[in-house]
């Protein structure tokens, strides 16, 4: 039994609890000055306090968890997803405190979290990566000459970024030098680290990605791929499992998932992550990043395999046998699909903080609910809108829309603005529905779904008005 302490909040605390206990360990939440009722504390058997009113002085600062740790006996540490968890400082600073940390060892958060250095590192190993610069652009100057070389359109991305932050595509040389200022200050901002760099933007891309896993035996794991291609400002919003533009192309998708487990390999990696691609129309794919986490969506790659990632995740810190022993014994069967459910307007996409005051939901047959939301939970700005992901599992992808739309359909959540309108128009949109999808997707329907949406929240509002003015008609004529 060990003492785990998470150094996170909202859903993956509490997703990471659950693991936890279920191993036997003790889970450890901690609470803030600026939230002190957090959901997964519920989820927890112990309570701790990291003092502080804001992000950069609880979850962000390394010294006070690891004082925490002492002071309570910590034995690992789990960093979820986001603040530390891509940090190599913090996981050698356990290290060197005698804590473990559950994810992979510093010198692979230093090759592959980074990602200037991690294109570097796939250079070396034979992955081919996406035209661009090799390392962090130090200017506006430097940037404009790599751009030039490469041709416009350019993606400029923070090297410590993640979740779509820090992100931004340029169209021409006239945009570069605002959109350089605002990438560095987004990026410090977020991550404390304003350096960046610069790839050529591929048009109509796939966004496939590879679940991997490593133990500490040099063994290295693989559980096929996601499709991720459903994004605004470069954050997912849906996610498959298997990627319906590889559909049946099982001679891709092994050269795919092959190259993934090469790269970890080349850096000895030894606990779950995922290696990001880009791939084009023509099918040829390009390294993008490696997130050295659980992901957002790994529920989807848990449900195709029946693999707890999580759980194994532990078992690969403190050495413990895996549930599975080589890569024959990892097989993927059916479809699965995951929706981001977040505090946004559904139209414009933008985050819309408040507080629930009621949440109901009737899950279908092989659903997932995976939330950290309640009645009277308050949705903050300091935080991700994502509250929430809802996920459905069946023997295949036409089944599995059906469940996921059923599923949103009988999903009401009142008090705030929230992105379920959208998601349910995106999921019986026709060219949706048929597999036919790249990441510029949303660029390309958003006027036609912003219609049926707005059509929709009137005739809803008309309705409203209506049974208001019967009820008012029925009142007066008993009061006469």
């Amino acid at each position: 039994m060990k003492r785990i302490l998470i150094a996170n909040r909202g859903e993956i605390a509490i997703r990471v609890a659950k693991a936890a206990r279920e191993l036997g360990h003790i889970a450890i939440g901690v609470w803030t000055d600026f939230e002190t009722n957090a959901p997964h504390l519920s989820y927890c058997q112990e309570w701790v306090h990291l003092a502080g009113n804001n992000n950069t002085e609880t979850f962000l600062n390394i010294k006070k968890i690891i004082s925490l740790c002492k002071e309570h006996k910590i034995d690992a540490v789990h960093p979820g997803y986001g603040f530390l968890s891509e940090n190599a400082e913090f996981s050698k600073a356990l290290k060197d405190n005698g804590l473990i940390f559950i994810g992979p060892k510093s010198e692979a958060v230093h090759l592959m979290g980074d990602k200037a250095i991690s294109k570097q590192t796939a250079v070396k190993c034979g992955v081919p990566v996406v035209p661009g610069s090799t390392g962090a652009v130090g200017s506006v100057e430097e940037a404009k000459e790599i751009s030039k070389k490469i041709g416009y359109p350019v993606l400029l991305k923070a090297v410590a970024g993640g979740g779509g932050k820090g992100m931004r595509v340029c169209q021409q040389e006239s945009e570069l030098a605002n959109l350089f200022e605002a990438v560095q200050r987004e990026s410090k901002n977020s991550f404390g680290n304003p350096d960046l760099l610069i790839e050529k933007y591929i048009v109509n891309p796939h966004h496939i990605e590879v679940q991997i896993m490593g133990d500490k035996k040099g063994n290295v794991f693989h559980f096929y791929e996601r499709e991720c291609s459903i994004q605004r400002r470069h954050q997912k919003i849906i996610e498959e499992a298997p990627s319906p533009f590889i559909g049946d192309d099982q001679a891709l998708r092994k050269r795919i998932c092959e190259t993934a487990v090469k790269l970890g390999q080349s850096v000895g990696y030894d606990s779950a992550g995922t290696v990001e691609f880009v791939m084009g129309e023509d099918r040829n794919f390009y390294f993008l990043e490696m997130n050295t986490r659980i992901q957002v969506e790994h529920p989807i790659t848990e449900e195709i395999t029946g693999i707890d990632l999580v759980s194994n995740m532990i078992r690969v810190a403190f050495e413990e046998p895996l549930d599975f022993k080589s890569q024959s014994d990892i097989i993927h069967y059916g479809h699965s699909i995951e929706a981001r459910l977040c505090a946004e307007d559904p139209i414009t996409m933008l985050p819309a903080a408040g507080t629930i005051e009621d949440l109901q939901y009737i899950l279908p047959q092989g659903g997932r609910f995976d939330h950290c939301a309640f009645s009277g939970y308050q949705i903050k700005s300091d935080f991700d809108p994502m509250f929430g992901k809802f996920i459905v599992y069946a023997t295949n992808r036409e089944l599995a829309l059906k469940k996921i739309i059923f599923g949103l359909d009988n999903l009401f959540i009142t008090g705030l603005k929230c992105n379920i309108p959208l998601l349910k128009e995106i999921f019986q949109e026709e060219d949706f529905q048929k597999g036919h999808y790249d990441t510029g997707y949303i660029g390309q329907h958003m006027d036609a779904l912003s219609k049926k949406i707005q059509s929709k929240m009137e005739n809803k509002q008309n309705e409203k008005l209506l049974e208001h003015g019967i009820a008012r008609l029925i009142d007066s004529t008993l009061k006469l």
